[in-house]
This record gives structure tokens, sequence and C-alpha cells, in this order.
């Protein structure tokens, strides 16, 4: 997959311009690229399109133009595309209540690397999460980390042909799955793959 450079954006007034149709168009592309494993745990699979949205959304809410800045949010996000050899998601831990979602982000803990994905045939590879960051304590996981599920070849070529793909969790008293991914979500995902 190719990086995001600068000559991908806009500038801050063509954004601006752009904005409503662009917005609407990765809204629609997100709906296959979301994944809700259960109630509280879902899994957004990034890619150029999501993450130009991103970077684009961040340059207009923090106002920046300079070069250096520009730069700064690319390095940021371009490590999120996947590389036609992996899956990159941003997992999310939804509880709307604040002080039950304190509560089960204790007890959750570790399981940002239990959260793991399956090619039909294949075992299951766990995410490597967070590489760019811890973003766990010894108390407590983060709401919001980002993932790489990363296949050996074997895996991309099942995938590619149409393998089913399936996703769940492995932590005690959280467990899920084996969900299958739907046919939309499993079709976009076979696009991240060369």
């Amino acid at each position: 997959m190719n990086k995001l450079t600068r000559d991908d954006l806009w500038s801050l007034e063509d954004y601006a311009e752009k904005r409503p149709e662009f917005r609407a168009k990765v809204l629609e592309h997100k709906k296959n690229r979301n994944l809700q494993l259960n109630d509280n745990a879902r899994l957004l699979f990034e890619d150029g399109l999501t993450l130009k949205y991103q970077i684009q959304e961040m340059l207009r809410i923090e106002k920046v133009f300079e070069a250096a800045g520009i730069e700064d949010e690319l390095e940021a996000y371009n490590p999120l595309i996947p590389d036609g050899d992996n899956w990159k998601a941003t997992f999310m831990i939804e509880y709307e209540d604040v002080e039950e979602r304190k509560l089960r982000l204790q007890e959750l803990k570790n399981v940002e690397d239990l959260i793991w994905m399956q090619v039909e045939g294949h075992d299951k590879f766990y995410a490597i999460a967070d590489e760019d960051m811890e973003r766990a304590n010894q108390v407590k996981t983060s709401s919001v980390h980002f993932v790489r599920f990363q296949l050996n070849p074997e895996m991309v070529a099942d995938a590619k042909n149409g393998s089913a793909i399936y996703a769940g969790c492995d932590l005690e008293g959280f467990k899920i799955g084996p969900v299958q991914i739907p046919d939309n979500i499993a079709g976009s995902l076979r696009e991240d793959l060369s």
C-alpha cells in the first residue's frame, strides 16, 4: 500500500470546500471496514482513505498549514496504512457510562494482545498492539488501541481467494467469537492484500 504524502492532501481552504462530499464518501467507505465484535468492542480497519480523512480532520481542527506540522501528521498516521500482508485497525472498547468504563478498563487489561483474526484453514493470529506507543499501564488498558494483524503468505493467498475470515478475543471474562466477518467487510479487507 502506498503511504500518503503532502501531495495527497488538500490545503485547508480546498478541504473546507471538499469536506462535505469527502466526509460522506469516507463514512460510506467505513461501513465496509467497521466490525462490531460485541456490544462493547469494535475494530475499525484502517486504509489510505480512512487515514487521509483523519489527517485532513486533524489539520483542519488544529489549523495546521506549515510543512513541518503536516509532515508530523503524516508520520503519525502513515504507519496505520496496511502494507499488503497485514490488516491494521483501531480497536475500541466502548462503554457509554463513565464509571462502568473505568471499571471495565481495569478488568480488560491486556485485551489488546488477545484480539485475534483467522483465515479459514489457518491458525488464529493475534493482534500486535500499540507499536507506536504503550497505551496501557499496570492498572488499566486504554479504550483505544492501534493493532496490526500480520498474515503469512499462505493466509494472504487464501484470504484473497475467498476463504472465510474470522475475528474474536481470548481474554478470560471477555471471550468473543469466532465472529465470521461479513462479506462486505471481508471484501474490503481482501483489497488491503497485495
